[in-house]
């Protein structure tokens, strides 16, 4: 399977697990919402470009934001997670460029800890910037940040989970030097 269809398939499994699953579950609190769909912008390859990256990544959120009436604010989060997913994976991305022969990010291309913190720093981004666009304002600075580390750990809770079911099978980079 060509990784375009592969990419497609994922990005209509994931917002539809997103919206009749996750979203139709009765919130446990207030401030845990489960969000999953944007695991599809991490599990992008590599070789993405930037423009094309901030673009699927814009068009995922815009697809969200379509099905939950929410204007433009699970857009700006994906943007915001695109725009910053390139700089996470340089920093995290091992120096050895043959260490480094996987086409896309996964536990198995990265190890464990660097994909989990990638993983983790991203969904935090994504998560604060949603709950600040919702607000639009701090009413309650305590209530925020709880629902920030809230939302944060049952995304990782669900992004762990998703790793450990469903594993894919990685393709090697043809060019590696």
């Amino acid at each position: 399977m060509s990784d375009l269809l592969r990419n497609i398939i994922r990005f209509f499994l994931f917002i539809l697990i997103q919206v009749y699953v996750l979203n139709a579950v009765p919130h446990l609190h207030q401030l845990v919402i489960p969000y999953l769909y944007f695991l599809f912008i991490l599990w992008l390859p590599f070789a993405v470009s930037r423009g094309w990256l901030l673009i699927i990544s814009f068009f995922t959120g815009l697809t969200l934001d379509y099905f939950t009436l929410t204007p433009g604010l699970h857009a700006a989060a994906c943007l915001l997670i695109g725009y910053l997913r390139p700089f996470i994976i340089n920093i995290l991305a091992p120096k050895d460029a043959n260490e480094f022969t996987y086409r896309e990010p996964s536990p198995k291309a990265m190890g464990w800890t660097p994909y989990l913190i990638y993983a983790f720093v991203l969904t935090f981004f994504h998560n604060t910037y949603l709950t600040f666009l919702e607000w639009l304002s701090f009413g309650s600075f305590f209530l925020f940040i709880q629902k920030v580390l809230s939302t944060t750990a049952i995304s990782m809770l669900l992004i762990i989970t998703t790793e450990l079911l469903f594993t894919r099978k990685l393709k090697f980079r043809t060019n590696t030097a």
